[in-house]
């Protein structure tokens, strides 16, 4: 019998071999496991074109229409989450390609985003590094979170953890999505704002936790960060392109706000000559949000999962 053959894209950390139970597909397909991000769309093909299955990981890669019609093998597309904007499920459709996810634990963000607070809160990246440099002891003044506002952009399953953790520390929840009622903030823990513009005038502390779409594309631009106050933090680990990055940029430049931590970019990996990079008041991450054990144990114990379903014509946590 011929084998089919998978790839397991984007295995930054080396670790989706160990992490999922491959040996109960090994008999029926060959499993390659890249820990190299491969960029352009020839690339891909020249990977791909002969794979019959390929595992994604979250938007890492973008599987548009263009891309699937140069891989007429590919037969199942996996991706970790439920939800991937990268993946065009219409042409998967057309092409007669099953695309399928994997359950995602929503603890994971919302426990970093406490890890940006509060690094941005008590400026742990500078005093840590003055520290084991030899510069100034104590040098910085750090930002109370009792008894001052945290603002929630969009209060879902991650914004209602990341509530009860401010609640928790005696902040002041506030909270804003298009179409957040009072009696639903008051579920997840927080008051509902008037308007984003309150929010975004009253917090201390804005955190965004709201779906990427057409209506949420540049929310925070220009006009919303000069609303926050100078000595505010934004904090972002839903998805870049809500937050405009060049006014973004400008704002961390210019002092509008007091910082920013952020754990995802519109271009991941972020280029080396990228400015964000060396943007002063930035606490940065590289999209560690869902990176844990139990997530990754979760995303390649159910790829395998996906697969054996596929083989045995009843695929499972079907796309689209």
């Amino acid at each position: 019998m011929t084998k089919l053959r998978c790839a397991v894209l984007d295995d930054y950390q080396g670790v989706a071999r160990s992490l999922g139970d491959w040996r109960r597909i090994a008999p029926q397909v060959d499993t390659e496991f890249l820990d190299t991000h491969l960029v352009s769309q020839d690339d891909l093909v020249h990977a791909l074109e002969d794979r019959e299955i390929v595992v994604v990981m979250r938007e890492r890669t973008p599987f548009p229409a263009g891309l699937l019609a140069r891989l007429p093998r590919l037969r199942l597309l996996i991706t970790s989450g439920m939800r991937n904007a990268a993946i065009d499920l219409e042409a998967a459709g057309r092409q007669g390609v099953t695309v399928c996810g994997t359950v995602s634990n929503s603890e994971p963000p919302a426990e970093l985003t406490w890890a940006l607070i509060l690094g941005l809160a008590r400026q742990v990246v500078p005093e840590s590094t003055a520290l084991r440099s030899g510069g100034p002891w104590q040098h910085s003044l750090g930002a109370d979170l009792h008894g001052r506002r945290l603002g929630l952009l969009g209060l879902g399953k991650i914004g209602r953890k990341v509530a009860r953790v401010g609640a928790a520390f005696g902040m002041d929840v506030m909270a804003w999505s298009p179409h957040l009622t009072p009696e639903r903030a008051a579920e997840g823990g927080a008051v509902a704002a008037a308007s984003k513009e309150e929010l975004l005038e009253s917090s201390d502390f804005v955190s965004v936790h709201l779906v990427l779409g057409d209506r949420t594309r540049g929310l925070i631009g220009e006009k919303e960060l000069r609303r926050m106050r100078d000595s505010a933090y934004l904090v972002n680990t839903s998805r870049a392109a809500i937050v405009d990055q060049a006014a973004l940029l400008r704002a961390l430049e210019e002092g509008w706000i007091a910082g920013a931590g952020t754990d995802v970019f519109e271009t991941e990996p972020l280029p080396l000559d990228d400015p964000l990079r060396t943007a002063p008041r930035l606490l940065a991450l590289p999209h560690l949000g869902y990176v844990t054990r139990r997530n990754y144990e979760g995303y390649f114990g159910q790829a395998v999962e996906d697969i054996e379903a596929f083989l045995a014509g009843s695929p499972v946590r079907v796309l689209g």
